[in-house]
């Protein structure tokens, strides 16, 4: 199985891996072949560097990777790395964002969920499967792990920030019948950060928001990324963003002329690269860094 000790945490402090289900996952059956980093050779550059493109997660886990003591703010975020629901940006969108949320004084949550897509199963259903049961493990865990439970939220990237929209749309239900206590507490993030999404909308019905994607007046705070050359059309956010406006949640958005996709938070000539400093902004705003009190 495939080890997050590379060379991104080696100075962080984090815990063991924790298996998100003790047995099989819901609606396993087929074997995978072996979990591994599939980039090969050709595979293109993110500001001139490679990235980790894990596949075949048959195992799915969460792993806390506490902020540093001296700016720890009790916030923590789970961080869903993109791929398209086939593969993970393991280190561009995961161990990357990590050390950024750290920075700030946030803890990490970083979330292996299972791709690629199983044959005959809605592309996020696994996935959603399984940031649903991260989400009540993290609160079972919050007091052990000396984090805030109700400053705790969710950030992916492409098909990963449709994960996290996804479950800002359905924490009220899960989508498994209960494993043990952990599945008793709340899998409602407090707050979301989108960033450059993918699959919000359905194209070929004029952007008719995802049916998985189901606008409530009761979905956090959120927070959206993405960039108008974007391959994915940049109309997936401008509509996710005037559904939500219109149902009375809260969102932010913002948009640049260029910058594509997938470039994380490598920093380049690109002034949307500059984006974390807006999402720190957004996430000052809603109270979010105010230092947890001793």
């Amino acid at each position: 199985m495939f080890t997050l000790a590379c060379s991104s945490l080696v100075s962080m402090t984090a815990t063991e891996p924790l298996l998100l289900w003790p047995v099989t996952p819901p609606g396993e059956s087929a074997a995978l072949p072996t979990e591994a980093d599939t980039t090969k050779p050709k595979d293109g550059l993110v500001a001139g560097k490679s990235v980790i493109r894990l596949g075949n997660v048959s195992k799915p886990t969460l792993t806390f990777l506490p902020a540093p003591k001296e700016k720890n703010t009790g916030a923590t975020v789970v961080v869903c790395p993109g791929g398209g629901y086939h593969i993970l940006a393991m280190d561009l969108e995961g161990t990357e964002v990590v050390t950024w949320l750290h920075s700030i004084g946030v803890n990490a949550v970083l979330l292996k969920y299972r791709v690629p897509v199983r044959a005959g199963r809605p592309r996020f259903e696994a996935p959603l499967q399984d940031l649903q049961r991260a989400f009540g493990l993290v609160r079972t865990h919050a007091k052990e792990w000396g984090i805030d439970p109700q400053r705790i939220g969710v950030m992916g990237f492409s098909a990963g920030a449709h994960l996290s929209a996804a479950l800002s749309s359905n924490h009220s239900q899960r989508g498994y019948p209960q494993v043990d206590a952990a599945d008793e507490q709340s899998c409602r993030p407090n707050f979301v950060l989108l960033i450059y999404p993918a699959y919000l909308t359905v194209q070929k019905e004029d952007d008719k928001i995802a049916p998985e994607l189901p606008i409530s007046a009761g979905m956090a705070p959120t927070f959206l990324l993405q960039t108008q050359d974007d391959g994915i059309r940049v109309e997936c956010s401008v509509y996710y963003y005037l559904a939500l406006k219109k149902a009375g949640v809260p969102v932010e958005m913002h948009l640049y002329p260029t910058g594509g996709h997938g470039y994380g938070l490598r920093p380049t000539e690109k002034a949307v690269t500059l984006w974390p400093q807006r999402a720190e902004q957004w996430l000052r705003g809603l109270g979010m860094l105010t230092p947890a009190k001793p």
